[in-house]
């Protein structure tokens, strides 16, 4: 199949699986004499498999030692539970900052009276040399 018809069947879009084989998680396929990339079932399933773990957020070279492993028949399935909790562990330090920039931004919103007069504490907060802790209501 061609790089459209791939790309299709794998839900990543032709730009990206070019990406992908510059980046050599994939190997560059094989090509027609006039020089299209030529797919088949294997690279799609390969192509399948890096948009799952992307979808999940890992990271590119996470996604590469994803691969690897996948690919490796003998591997310990602790390697592949332990890449997992690591991602995990980002994961949960990335939605407490958001939890805690959500906190941030709903005290402001709640403080700001948002009529006529000047006075914002929302943009005084953006302004000052420091950020103002988040207190309590």
């Amino acid at each position: 199949m061609n790089i459209g018809e791939a790309a299709r069947a794998s839900g990543v879009s032709a730009k990206m699986i070019r990406h992908y084989e510059s980046l050599g998680l994939i190997d560059a396929p094989a090509r027609t004499d006039a020089g299209y990339r030529v797919y088949t079932d294997r690279e799609v399933h390969l192509l399948r498999f890096i948009r799952h773990s992307r979808d999940l957020g890992f990271s590119l070279a996470q996604t590469a030692e994803l691969l690897g492993l996948w690919q490796d028949r003998a591997r310990p399935s602790r390697q592949v539970r332990a890449l997992a909790q690591a991602h995990l562990a980002e994961l949960e330090a990335k939605l407490a900052e958001l939890q805690a920039m959500k906190a941030t931004l709903a005290h402001l919103v709640h403080c700001c009276h948002g009529d006529e007069r000047p006075d914002c504490p929302i943009l005084e907060t953006l302004a000052a040399p420091t950020p103002a802790p988040v207190t309590k209501r």
